[in-house]
């Protein structure tokens, strides 16, 4: 790659917003399954014969996988750009699909969600996507990474109600090879378009990005920590918020049909949670700017804890339409509020690596959420305890945003006197 392709785009440019555009598109597609499983879980766990908890250690498999990978295909984009990473990937999430939809057992369907969808397919279209997009806008970061995480969401609200219909008409195996022959052909058409590299990596630019910033602070101090201090605490706050996010977005379906409403009333509620999902993180994206991206993850850590809270007296079939709604709009700015802080407080040549080691861990905690979860049903049951977990790890995430809030406006109390 040649310094002029490198710097032939500036920042906040027409081509950054096409460029998130084609983004937003790609984390689309390459999302789709860490939401699809959630849909075949019911069916899948028929087939094989299993427990609640062995039918959602796939889950749990894909996301540890989807983290890792997301760590490494960014450390890899940061030396050959993300084209490279993104049409590897189209190429493994299109085979794991269809090696999902040819397996005979729940090993080989879970070593092909984990390995092939997961860390080698479906990784590169989330961290290593939110950090090149948050170095390629300065004034508006905090909406532009807001939109590029949508992706994401926007997968959860289209990709579930489209299993669904195909699992009831030609079964779940035939719905996942139809979707490895779909997204690997359309993720790989869309990668080709990813070659330019962000202009953040140019000293210039790097120059200029550094002195629009209005509030000098000291990024190897951030919150008056350790470096490694800081980020372990991101990281242990990235785990728990996502253990208790995994609750309802991994189960409703399921819960739902223990429920007596069916499969299919699970599976709208979960897009619609998602497509709520996508709202809450462009509302978040636009409060990030103006409070920044530690207060924004507060507010909804706090508000998340709300939505979860009313699981618990309520499951009649629209209290639960309406719970749903709300989780989403009340949690989907959390997770790109990690990005947005990493950007603000710690080194921009280190963000590559510092952002997709945090949102690593927030993928951890989907993981490990999804699979407690249905631990906690099959001890007990029920799935009230399981909300009660949610909310005890989501506690957790509220009273690290708070600790790391107070730290910073002591930093800055004291560089003021």
């Amino acid at each position: 790659m040649t310094t002029h392709e490198t710097t032939a785009h500036q920042a906040d440019s027409r081509y950054a917003m096409l460029r998130l555009a084609l983004t937003l598109l790609i984390m689309t597609v390459g999302s789709s399954g860490m939401y699809v499983v959630s849909v075949m879980l019911p069916a899948v766990q028929a087939e094989f014969g299993i427990a609640r908890a062995d039918a959602s250690l796939p889950y749990t498999l894909l996301m540890l996988g989807f983290g890792l990978g997301g760590v490494l295909m960014g450390r890899v984009a940061d030396r050959v750009g993300v084209m490279w990473p993104l049409l590897f990937g189209s190429v493994f999430l299109g085979v794991g699909y269809v090696a999902t939809g040819m397996s005979g057992g729940i090993v080989s369907f879970t070593i092909a969600q984990a390995l092939l969808v997961g860390l080698l397919g479906s990784s590169v279209a989330f961290a290593p996507l939110v950090a090149d997009t948050s170095l390629w806008f300065v004034k508006r970061r905090g909406i532009a990474v807001a939109v590029c995480a949508s992706g994401n969401y926007l997968a959860g609200a289209v990709w579930p109600p489209i299993a669904q219909h195909f699992v009831e008409l030609v079964g779940w195996r035939q719905t996942y090879i139809g979707m490895g022959i779909f997204c690997g052909i359309t993720m790989a058409l869309l990668a080709l378009c990813f070659k330019a590299r962000p202009p953040a990596l140019a000293p210039a630019t790097a120059k200029a990005s550094a002195s629009s910033t209005a509030r000098p602070r000291d990024l190897t101090r951030p919150f008056g920590l350790s470096m490694g201090a800081a980020q372990s605490l991101l990281c242990v706050a990235g785990v728990a918020c996502c253990v208790a996010m995994a609750m309802p977005q991994v189960h409703i379906v399921a819960y739902c049909g223990d429920l007596g409403y069916g499969p299919a009333q699970g599976a709208i509620m979960l897009s619609l949670m998602l497509g709520f999902g996508i709202v809450s993180r462009l509302v978040s994206g636009v409060i990030c700017d103006r409070i920044g991206g530690l207060r924004t993850l507060l507010l909804g850590g706090v508000l998340q804890c709300v939505a979860l809270l009313l699981f618990l007296p309520f499951d009649g079939l629209v209290p639960l339409y309406v719970i749903s709604a709300l989780f989403g709009l009340f949690q989907g700015g959390i997770v790109p509020s990690y990005a947005i802080i990493v950007r603000e407080h710690f080194p921009p040549a280190e963000a590559g690596a510092r952002v997709g080691t945090v949102l690593m861990f927030t993928l951890f905690g989907m993981a490990l959420g999804g699979w407690m979860s249905g631990k906690v049903f099959d001890l007990t049951g029920s799935y009230h305890a399981a909300f009660l977990n949610g909310i005890g790890w989501n506690l957790v995430n509220v009273s690290i945003a708070s600790f790391l809030l107070f730290r910073l406006r002591r930093v800055r109390t004291l560089a003021v006197a």
